[in-house]
């Protein structure tokens, strides 16, 4: 069924008009002339307002007879990464120390030129780059091991070592013989019903977790990488694995509780209003006010506030969940329609 509520339309075409993108994910754009749908940052010309009809689900689109829109792809880039994209990223995770190249990406039905778009523009990196900090990554977990450092060079495919110590030293900002003073937060992509998200990982546990196009997120790596001396390659660990297959519970209605390991670097009130929001029930909601009471410091609401805005692990940490005192929603990085998309979507599970 399409939407039906004036207000709501009108403010999802002012977003297809803007191409805002914490709406993507939030609504599909059907368009009647041409039978296609779209998601909000789609770039394609904007048809009039007569002409649109907005769903909130894929499967709702297709059911009302749209086609998935060439241009912006709505299946593939609010949700799932195409599947040679995800075959090309098992290929990397099952072999890390194997360098894959085009001639093999090829020999697997994966178009070279498909990958590298994807990767520039989901990751901004290329996908050779995105293998070499996996490959180092490797090499780091094994250096911490105790392994020799040429064993490493030689095991995770590179002829010299004088290759392995540039290319290492390049990305983990330190030579392979001070591996031990190397600090490495591992991140990866995730996708969710409202747009992908960044997961990145110490080997304490997952420090950070944000929506792609939350505003800020730039400043949210510098200030992480200083906070923990620390510098941030693509990888994966248990900790975002683990992230991985819980967000995906969440999301399909059938976890509403966390057991994530989380490395959180902040100041005394920042932890102690974090660890305030992790105990908000799930499906229930609180306000900054009753917050700070919760605290024994009823004066401090704009503090709280402004530690729930730095609050750097979304969902798991459920800042969500705190409205204003008047019940309206306010402040969330993500964006305000993934906001309310979460309340409802933990009143629907609860009543359900």
């Amino acid at each position: 069924m399409p939407v039906t509520e004036i207000n709501e339309i009108k403010k999802y075409y002012q977003a297809l008009l803007t191409k805002d993108q914490s709406y993507v994910g939030i609504f599909y754009a059907g368009v009647k002339t041409t039978s296609i749908f779209c998601i909000a940052t789609c770039r394609a010309k904007k048809p009039k307002l007569e002409n649109t009809e907005f769903f909130y689900t894929v499967k709702e689109a297709l059911n009302a007879g749209y086609r998935p829109c060439k241009i912006c792809r709505p299946t593939e880039n609010a949700n799932e990464a195409p599947e040679q994209i995800i075959n090309a990223i098992k290929m990397i995770t099952q072999n890390p120390k194997i360098k894959i190249s085009d001639s093999v990406l090829r020999a697997h039905e994966i178009s070279p030129e498909i990958v590298r778009r994807w990767f520039k523009k989901n990751y901004g990196i290329t996908f050779q780059a995105y293998q070499r900090m996996y490959r180092i990554n490797q090499a780091y977990q094994e250096l911490k091991t105790g392994k020799k450092i040429i064993d490493v060079a030689f095991d995770n495919g590179y002829g010299s070592l004088s290759g392995f110590g540039y290319i290492y030293k390049k990305i983990a900002k330190n030579s392979p013989s001070g591996h031990l003073n190397n600090n490495i937060i591992l991140i990866n992509r995730l996708t969710t019903p409202i747009g992908p998200m960044f997961v990145c990982a110490t080997q304490q546990g997952v420090c950070l977790l944000e929506f792609v196009y939350r505003r800020m997120l730039e400043t949210e790596f510098k200030q992480l990488q200083q906070l923990l001396n620390a510098t941030i390659i693509f990888g994966e660990n248990e900790h975002i694995i683990q992230t991985r297959i819980q967000i995906k519970e969440y999301f399909e209605g059938k976890r509403k509780y966390f057991s994530i390991p989380l490395h959180t670097p902040g100041t005394d009130f920042q932890q102690a209003v974090w660890n305030c929001l992790k105990q908000i029930p799930y499906g229930e909601l609180t306000t900054y006010k009753q917050q700070a009471e919760k605290l024994h410091n009823p004066q401090a609401v704009r503090a709280v506030a402004n530690a729930n805005g730095f609050n750097r692990i979304a969902i798991i940490i459920p800042c969500h969940r705190v409205i204003g005192s008047n019940g309206k929603l306010t402040g969330y990085g993500g964006g305000l329609e993934r906001k309310k998309w979460l309340i409802d979507h933990e009143k629907s599970n609860l009543k359900s």
